[in-house]
């Protein structure tokens, strides 16, 4: 049992508020070793320390929370250090203490947005003049210069291009774009580059164990991607968690401070959108809203995730994926291979535009369950590329149509002629069907069942799925239920086309079979001449009647029947 001497009273906790410091000032860099991710910034300025080849104007550019300004303070220590100049500072000196809290007199920090006039930059140019009190240079931090006025730069050049001996200005800001060329021309400009997911990650880690806090596998990864190469991000958001969760943090915890989606559940939707169940797509965003899953911040991890797709559909380097976990990237090279690059260039397009949208509408929800049915029902477009790729290439065969005699020349129709009633389009024939198209038509007990199944099946499909499927190289059992379908090397676009009709085979295959079977695809490297299953000969007149019902059925033909009362009599191949 404590006793009242134990107890905080509100006045010592109002005091311990009061001292608190956030972990991204706590835990900044104090000297160019400790300096994440900006390696060529901080070796380009000791070595400029080291030789004597230090300048009178620098400029630092590059986004939120990269070191900007820390490296500016580094930089400062390392000029005005008792020590120095050096490119460690001993950051004990009475020195480099005032400048790591920003009350040295002889560092000046000034904000760029609030001191922007020509006044404060006359004001700054009086004061220059003056040598510094105590250290070896008069140091001007400016951060955010793009911020002064035209005015003020103007004021500023003749200074900036021939400064007193005794002053250095250090310039910080995230859009060098808006910074004058005539200022830009007398600066040594350093460009802070993003701070990569995986150093990030392993700061926080050592953050969280100087805390004494542990976490969960993955909650430091997560939080460096939300980051987006931001390390004061990522140390804010890990002063969230350590409010949150002052001892253990969990991944659940990470999600839910955050409102992003778990990685399980996205490849979930993901792996609905590949074989276009959209029914399991709105299921799965109903838990992530009741979950409290901030649909925004969902459209960013999905179009992350589908750059990672389109990463692995180009056969880069699994090195160089950005928002997919390590533990996740065989999957994602499997759904890559599913969706086709086709597939995964139009959902980006999808998810962009839906994100621009939200941003503008409150129905953020509606937006993205639209954007994700679309993408389930893209299912198609890759057959369409898998055709335009083999037309590009000439390998796309479309058997001849017997031409059964000239064509008949109507008489044109004079004035005084009367156009007779459009008539009704002739009755296209009905394709035949087989009367045990239901019953088992091949016997799986012969040598050759395999291939006899495969050629019969090739009879029921459409000319242009039997055209692809008839490039098969080999077809066996490898299990009783399961028949393996190879395709040669030569051929992907080929195999691609089957695996999208995989549902249709299966099904014509099992009732011819009269019993369940799978399809498995297979690649084959050829080094001959190809080998392909044929296409049994069909009746002329049947594969007319054939292709001339499928051609009824494209809507430009429809389209067009219907407003010439016309009828397709005849169907010719494209001239090679």
């Amino acid at each position: 049992m404590s006793s009242k001497s134990e107890e905080t009273t509100p006045e010592e906790s109002a005091h311990h508020a009061s001292q608190y410091q956030v972990v991204a000032r706590r835990y900044r860099p104090q000297g160019f070793a400790q300096l994440v991710g900006q390696r060529h910034v901080s070796q380009a300025l000791s070595n400029a320390i080291q030789t004597g080849r230090i300048g009178h104007a620098y400029l630092f550019t590059g986004a939120r929370g990269v070191g900007k300004t820390s490296s500016a303070r580094i930089f400062a220590k390392a000029l005005n250090c008792v020590h120095g100049p050096t490119p460690t500072p001993c950051n004990v000196c009475e020195v480099c203490e005032a400048i790591s809290t920003g009350d040295d007199v002889d560092v000046l920090e000034i904000d760029g947005a609030s001191n922007r006039g020509i006044d404060e930059i006359r004001q700054l140019r009086q004061n220059a003049s003056i040598r510094p009190s105590r250290a070896h240079f008069k140091i001007y931090i400016i951060d955010e210069v793009h911020m002064l006025t035209r005015e003020a730069f103007n004021a500023l050049l003749k200074t900036l291009e021939e400064p007193p001996e005794h002053v250095k200005f250090i310039f910080c800001t995230t859009e060098p774009s808006k910074i004058p060329i005539t200022i830009l021309s007398r600066c040594q400009r350093y460009d802070f580059a993003g701070i990569d997911a995986g150093a990030i990650a392993d700061r926080l880690q050592e953050i969280a164990v100087k805390e004494g806090v542990t976490a969960d596998d993955g909650v430091f990864d997560t939080l460096s991607r939300r980051a987006a190469g931001s390390m004061r991000d990522a140390q804010s958001l890990l002063e969230q968690l350590l409010s949150f969760a002052p001892e253990h943090i969990t991944i659940a915890d990470v999600h839910g401070m955050l409102g992003t989606a778990d990685d399980q559940r996205i490849f979930r939707i993901l792996q609905s959108l590949a074989i276009s169940e959209a029914a399991a797509v709105f299921a799965e965003l109903d838990e992530a809203a009741q979950e409290g899953v901030d649909f925004g911040i969902f459209t960013e991890q999905l179009l992350g995730v589908f750059r990672d797709l389109m990463l692995s559909a180009c056969q880069g380097d699994q090195k160089l994926l950005t928002f997919c976990s390590p533990s996740r990237s065989g999957e994602a090279r499997q759904l890559a291979q599913v969706f086709g690059l086709s597939r995964i260039l139009a959902a980006l397009q999808i998810l962009d535009q839906t994100y621009t949208k939200m941003r503008y509408s409150t129905q953020g929800r509606i937006l993205l369950e639209l954007a994700l049915v679309r993408i389930a029902h893209l299912q198609q477009l890759q057959g369409v590329a898998v055709l335009l790729d083999q037309i590009r290439q000439g390998t796309l065969n479309i058997p001849a149509i017997p031409v059964t005699g000239p064509p008949v020349m109507t008489a044109p129709v004079s004035d005084s002629q009367v156009l007779p009633p459009p008539q009704t389009p002739a009755a296209v024939p009905p394709l035949p069907v087989q009367a045990d198209a239901q019953k088992k038509t091949v016997d799986l007990t012969e040598p050759d069942a395999a291939h006899r199944l495969w050629d019969s099946m090739l009879e029921q499909l459409s000319v242009m799925t039997a055209t692809q499927a008839s490039l098969a190289q080999s077809v066996r059992f490898v299990l009783p239920d399961v028949l393996a379908v190879s395709f040669p090397s030569t051929q992907p676009l080929a195999r691609s086309y089957c695996e999208n009709e995989l549902t249709k085979l299966q099904s014509i295959l099992s009732n011819l079979a009269g019993t369940p079977l799978r399809v498995r695809f297979e690649t084959v490297t050829v080094a001959g001449p190809q080998k392909t299953v044929a296409v049994r000969p069909q009746n002329p007149a049947v594969q007319k009647a054939r292709l001339v019902a499928e051609a009824s059925d494209h809507p430009l033909v429809k389209k067009a029947a219907e407003l010439f009362g016309a009828s397709v009599s005849d169907v010719k191949p494209p001239r090679s």
